[in-house]
Formats: structure tokens, C-alpha cells, sequence
């Protein structure tokens, strides 16, 4: 009970409630952030028979179960599948929170296939703001690395490895420095493009339950990875 009053104090003001707590009130917490809808766009066009921002709620929902399961304690940006949240307050919610780590989900739409992690290799400036910082950024590289490494022992050859690569990769973020939920986190994030949806068989993949069980689960064990290195 404890914990759960913390994280809500944390919390108060941001648009999202705090979800349950079944970890220790001394455990790391992960911020997930499911992605779209957002400024920059729904995620809601139908690709394949399905949406970035279905497929980013559905497999956020498992992540925060397979992480609660390993005793983490898990903060969602968001508290609907469809509920808009700019992309400067998901950030907002992972400071407020102080988490140990931000993961943000997302569906690529490139001509490409398979995931591949994110981390801001760069800093950049959105509304005044310049960031993250150069810890924050090597803190994010790290994190990325071990996500990477607890996905590809899970994933195996299913999916494409895309590799860790730096948010000037991206459209945004080469046109920032960084992406928006990067430039304003003051912790490490890391964003996850699970699969390509454009890709027939990636999309039928991320579709069935036991394909977003097994990506749940592959993140999960990154994130341990990352937050609990002896294990």
C-alpha cells in the first residue's frame, strides 16, 4: 500500500492514473508507454488487418503483467488504447514517476521488417528544451544493448534483429537531434519497433495472442537484463 500511495503522489497532475502495484515498494519501476495516438500521428491506419496503436496497447498490457511478475513495479502513459497523450508528457510521467527505465512501443511502417531498438544518441531541441542529457543518453545505449540481447535469446530467428540504433535514425529524430520522449526524459528510454506492420509476415506474427505473449515476454527479459545484470 505503501508504494502504491508513493507512485501516486508521484503522479498527481499527469493525465494518466497510476496502474496497480504488486511489486515491492523498493523495486525499480518501468514506465511503458504504448504509443499513438500522439501529435504526430493515430497510428490508427489499418495495415494488414490491424493498427500500430491496437498492437502497441495489446503487447503493453502483457509487458506490464510479465514485468510485474518479475517484481518490477509498472507505470502506463496511458489509460485507453485510443487515449491521446503528446509525446512531452509520456515523458513527463516516466520523470514524475522517477523510473528506472522508460520503454516506449512502437510498429514500424518502413519497407524493411522485423524490430529494432532506439536509444537518443544525440541530444536535441523541442519547445526550448534541449536534451536528454549525456548521462541520460549513455544510461539509454546501455539499456537498449541489454533490451536487444534478452529480445534476440527470445526471439530467436523469428523476426528480423534490427539492431540498436540511435534516434537520429529516425524521421523525427533527424530532424530534432532526438526524438520528443527522448529530448524531455530525464531517465533512460528506450523505443522498441516491435515489428514492420507493412510486412505480411511480421503483421501475422504480432497479430496472434501467443506472438504478443512472446514479444511481452522478450522485452521482459531485456528489462531484466538491464535492471538486475546479476540475474
Amino acid at each position: 500500500m505503501r508504494g502504491t500511495v508513493f507512485l501516486l503522489a508521484l503522479l498527481l497532475g499527469a493525465p494518466v492514473p497510476t496502474p496497480r502495484k504488486q511489486a515491492q515498494s523498493d523495486s525499480p519501476i518501468v514506465c511503458i508507454d504504448p504509443g499513438h495516438p500522439s501529435e504526430v500521428n493515430s497510428g490508427l491506419e489499418v495495415q494488414n488487418g490491424t493498427t500500430e496503436t491496437h498492437i502497441d496497447w495489446v503487447v503493453a498490457l502483457k509487458l506490464r503483467k510479465a514485468l510485474e511478475g518479475r517484481g518490477f513495479q509498472v507505470v502506463m502513459t496511458k489509460s485507453s488504447e485510443k487515449q491521446l497523450v503528446r509525446n512531452k508528457e509520456r515523458a513527463l510521467i516516466a520523470n514524475r514517476a522517477n523510473a528506472a527505465l522508460m520503454v516506449r512501443l512502437h510498429c514500424d511502417s518502413s519497407p524493411d521488417r522485423g524490430y529494432a531498438l532506439y536509444y537518443p544518441d544525440r541530444q536535441g531541441t523541442k519547445e526550448g528544451k534541449t536534451g536528454p542529457s549525456l548521462e541520460i543518453m549513455q544510461r539509454s545505449r546501455e539499456a537498449a544493448q541489454a533490451i536487444d540481447g534478452g529480445m534476440a535469446k527470445e526471439l530467436g530467428t523469428t523476426l528480423k534483429n534490427g539492431g540498436v540504433r540511435g534516434d537520429s535514425k529516425t524521421f523525427v529524430g533527424s530532424k530534432q537531434g532526438a526524438l520528443t520522449g527522448s529530448i524531455f526524459s530525464q531517465v533512460p528510454v528506450v523505443t522498441i519497433e516491435m515489428v514492420v506492420l507493412r510486412h505480411k509476415a511480421d503483421a501475422a506474427f504480432i497479430k496472434t495472442e501467443a506472438g504478443q505473449q512472446r514479444m511481452a515476454k522478450a522485452i521482459a527479459e531485456g528489462v531484466l537484463k538491464y535492471l538486475t545484470p546479476s540475474k
